[in-house]
């Protein structure tokens, strides 16, 4: 907001995170997976917050990744509309309705802890990680490891799945933040950034 800019931040990130949440909402409603308030909650501040990223996201940036983002979330909005319906219209049970929200949430949820790897292989490439937030990557690792506690009592292995994963690529980050910290040039801007991943792309 301060550079009236998205700069070299990609929206992936945000648009899988407000898709997990969608997801995990409607997993965690007692027509679903009763007792699973703390997950509504959880997820339903999530959407919210996600919201405006994306909003933020949305004002700042050019009109192709604006028409982007608008595609991406219509999608989105029909298959969470989608699951809803054949949800409760085909499962009758608990049982079942939990185990198919949960599969799907479970894929859902890989792919937002996957949506980073883009901005990995960016800063692998340029050596830089200017544009990977450390405090989200902590925030990521710190959250994957108290829901799989949370997963374990009692145990819920559509949470404790995709949460161990997320650990593991919350690690990742960290560890490649610490990697590429002290060769990360903050005063470049971003003219020189895009050209510097164009130059590694080429090679």
């Amino acid at each position: 907001m301060k550079a009236k800019s998205v700069q070299a931040f990609k929206p992936d990130p945000y648009v899988a995170t407000i898709l997990n949440c969608a997801v995990w909402m409607f997993y965690g409603l007692p027509i679903v997976h009763p007792d699973s308030l703390l997950v509504v909650t959880i997820n339903g501040a999530g959407l919210v917050i996600e919201t405006v990223f994306i909003i933020i996201f949305f004002t700042y940036s050019t009109w192709g990744g604006r028409k982007k983002i608008l595609i991406i979330l219509f999608i989105e909005a029909i298959f969470v509309a989608l699951l809803v319906v054949v949800t409760l219209m085909c499962f009758d049970t608990y049982k079942d309705r939990s185990m198919v929200v949960g599969m799907i949430a479970i894929f859902f949820n890989i792919l937002m802890y996957a949506a980073p790897l883009t901005v990995m292989r960016m800063v692998i490439k340029t050596r830089s990680v200017k544009y990977m937030p450390f405090s989200l990557s902590l925030a990521s690792f710190v959250n994957s490891i108290v829901w799989c506690v949370y997963a374990l009592m009692p145990l819920d292995p559509y949470i404790l799945v995709p949460n161990g994963l997320g650990s593991l690529s919350a690690i990742v980050q960290l560890i490649l933040y610490a990697n590429y910290y002290w060769t990360t040039r903050w005063d470049d801007d971003d003219e020189n950034f895009e050209v510097q991943m164009s130059s590694t792309s080429k090679a």
